[in-house]
């Protein structure tokens, strides 16, 4: 079965995250540029995981949060730890890409940000999604 690479629609996204001022920067990409082994390890946990949460997304027990995360709807041990490790590995790519962008500490935000757009246009049918304002969706 085919897997989506969510790191390559997340770094052309990047391209339009902003520097501070309030013209958006589109000469510029945001991508990691070091390779490390602890990104690649995130990087492959994410792939070997991403069946069980396709899953999990359908069951309707997890959904994509408005801040680029996933969020556990029902209680379910099983997709609670499945939660915990994709937002650890999430936050690490994100914390990296700002790292080694030298992007300040509050680019955070707008990283998980265009991340959880990402994941909304992405999305399938049937999938729980919050909103910019908030609300819960399905799409």
């Amino acid at each position: 079965m085919k897997k989506i690479n969510y790191l390559i629609i997340f770094i052309f996204l990047l391209m339009f995250l902003f520097t501070g001022s309030e013209t958006p920067v589109f000469s510029e990409t945001y991508d990691i540029k070091e390779m490390t082994p602890e990104v690649k390890t995130a990087l492959d946990s994410r792939r070997a995981r991403f069946d069980q949460l396709k899953e999990f997304k359908r069951q309707g027990v997890i959904g994509e949060n408005n801040k680029g995360y996933v969020e556990l709807l029902v209680e379910n041990t099983e997709a609670k730890n499945l939660v915990e490790a994709e937002n650890k590995d999430r936050r690490f790519i994100y914390t990296t890409i700002v790292q080694q962008n030298n992007l300040s500490a509050d680019a955070l935000s707008t990283v998980e940000s265009v991340f959880a757009q990402v994941q909304r246009d992405k999305a399938s049918t049937g999938d729980k999604m919050q909103g910019t304002d908030g609300v819960w969706r399905i799409k």
